[in-house]
């Protein structure tokens, strides 16, 4: 996408994800690839939107986006959507769909997205307001497409089944290895790096974990190195609930902890306009972050955030607390990779103390606790 013509008074392009929407309404493509981060922002402008308007379209804007998300999974897979779903989706896309579409250009025929998992709620949602989002995977050794969704009919939560002509199978400890042409011969040079991933009959260790399910599908759980090994032996993985906690309107971004600790924990880039709004609400009166995080209400309202992310985990998934950071994660603290992954041992090093501070405090001392209704 070319950037928007739009200038500020430096005059420079705009350019980055809170302006591509713009630069979509400008060049009207057919066709965009685009990481996870893009649908995360659109589907939070949609309910920032839904949370200033009235009582009646907020109402009706979320109950569009479950119809979105039941009528999707119906039709991708439960054989199709009944004659009452049906009647409903023609209604939500009348309100709200069309709409979207038009913040997306107008011609778009599908996204492509790559560089890190999809939420499934995200995927079905999209689906449903008529915006079909293809979801592949692979790594530059692998030139660079392991497997992808059909576009007729994608399955969300997966990647799709593998290219034809390309193998994958699910080692014992459940890192995804592929074999096929699209492999490459090895690293130019590095023969003792190339020993590490290439290995009998020519199988590539990818360094991802995953499953295949009964139709060929592939899933991708993590990667391998970054699984959290709690002090009490259990393997959790991280992005499925880091990509559920920023679907909430209050978080930004989400990072978890907790490898040879006692529990997992959580680091949060909070929404800063919502969690402003929030605090203008509830009579706080700073606007200073650094005192914003630590106000004893907004830490509540995250402990709430915590309570409804845990009611759908297992007991040694569940985040047992968190901490508000000041700031984005950012690339330019070296923090997250050109896909908008997180680089941990970097986030890990620059957040030590804080991290550190979270599991040295008593129960109940300046910890994330529960305010039923304030989430949502």
């Amino acid at each position: 996408l070319a950037p928007s013509r739009r200038r500020p008074p430096g005059g420079r392009a705009l350019l980055g994800i809170e302006q591509l929407v713009d630069n979509m309404q400008e060049i009207h493509p057919t066709v965009v690839a685009a990481v996870p981060r893009l649908f995360e922002k659109a589907y939070g402008r949609l309910l920032d939107q839904a949370a200033q308007a009235s009582s009646l379209k907020k109402k009706l804007i979320h109950w569009s986006v479950g119809v979105f998300q039941e009528w999707s999974a119906a039709e991708l897979e439960k054989g199709g959507a009944g004659a009452g779903l049906r009647f409903k989706h023609g209604i939500a896309n009348r309100l709200v769909g069309s709409k979207l579409r038009a913040r997306m250009g107008g011609n778009l025929r599908f996204f492509v997205s790559g560089g890190a998992p999809l939420a499934r709620d995200l995927g079905l949602f999209f689906h449903g307001a008529g915006i079909t989002i293809v979801e592949g995977y692979g790594l530059t050794e692998t030139a660079p497409i392991i497997a992808v969704n059909y576009l007729e009919k994608p399955r969300y939560g997966s990647v799709g089944p593998p290219l034809e002509g390309v193998e994958v199978r699910i080692a014992e400890d459940g890192e995804i290895w592929t074999r096929g042409p699209n492999v490459m011969k090895g690293y130019f040079k590095k023969p003792e790096e190339t020993a590490e991933v290439l290995v009998e009959d020519g199988w590539f260790l990818t360094g991802d974990i995953g499953k295949l399910d009964d139709e060929g599908n592939l899933y991708i759980t993590d990667r391998k190195k970054e699984i959290l090994v709690t002090a009490g032996g259990k393997n959790v993985a991280p992005q499925p609930i880091e990509n559920i906690l920023k679907m909430n309107k209050y978080v930004s971004m989400a990072m978890l902890v907790g490898d040879r600790r006692p529990y997992i924990a959580a680091l949060i880039s909070p929404n800063w306009e919502n969690l402003l709004a929030y605090g203008a609400s509830k009579g706080i009166r700073t606007t200073d972050k650094n005192e914003l995080c630590g106000h004893p209400q907004i830490r509540r309202l995250f402990g709430h955030v915590l309570e409804r992310l845990n009611s759908n985990l297992s007991r040694f998934e569940q985040v047992r607390r968190c901490r508000i950071v000041p700031r984005e994660f950012s690339q330019e603290e070296d923090e997250l990779t050109p896909t908008l992954k997180f680089k941990r041992r970097v986030v890990l090093e620059h957040f030590e103390s804080v991290i550190d501070e979270m599991y040295a405090v008593k129960k109940d001392e300046s910890e994330c606790a529960p305010d039923p209704g304030e989430a949502d």
